[in-house]
């Protein structure tokens, strides 16, 4: 593992998105690993940049992202789908039907958990996956007793998590409790 430190968030989501662009370059159908979250936006606006000004091309690439909430639509302005939408893939050439994000109104989660998991794997696995880091440490919604070997599945969100995430919905008590995530 290599560990880059820069002095500022510009640099280093200028950084991530070089790395992301060469990876894109050197393998075109690249399976990409995405998060939401305040983490990853200057990434975002970069890859942005990146496809607008430099051509950086999206259009063979597939993505996975990590996690949704249990019981938003994907139109809910607070659905990571949404997040997604808004802030990279309506901006890039990704075709829709590469974009995998958690479903988080499905009528069996367990069937989808497994559905997920295999289409990663058919899809050739994940190249390249961007991530957070939450208050408390989480990684996706892997709160921090979830075990390393876990797979996606559903898992309840701590208090830390619900109370970080109530800035983000007009009453805490809309804060979703359950979300679906990777492992």
């Amino acid at each position: 593992m290599q560990v880059f430190i820069y002095d500022t968030y510009e640099e280093l989501s200028q950084a991530a998105a070089r790395l992301v662009a060469k990876t894109l370059n050197s393998k075109p159908n690249s399976v990409l690993g995405l998060a939401t979250g305040s983490t990853p936006l200057g990434l975002y606006k970069q890859l942005i940049r990146l496809h607008k000004e430099e051509g950086l091309d999206f259009s063979q690439v597939t993505s996975f992202n990590l996690d949704e909430y249990v019981g938003l639509s994907n139109d809910h302005p607070q659905s990571y789908h949404y997040f997604m939408s808004e802030n990279l893939f309506k901006h890039i050439n990704i075709a829709r039907q590469n974009v995998y994000v958690p479903s988080g109104s499905t009528d069996n989660y367990g069937a989808f958990c497994e559905w997920y998991e295999q289409r990663i794997k058919d899809c050739g696995r994940i190249d390249l996956q961007v991530l957070g880091i939450g208050a408390d440490g989480h990684i996706a919604f892997n709160e921090p007793t979830s075990s390393l070997g876990s797979r996606t599945r559903i898992k309840t969100l701590t208090k830390q998590t619900i109370e970080d995430n109530a800035r983000f919905f007009d009453d805490p008590e809309d804060v979703p409790v359950y979300a679906i995530t990777m492992g």
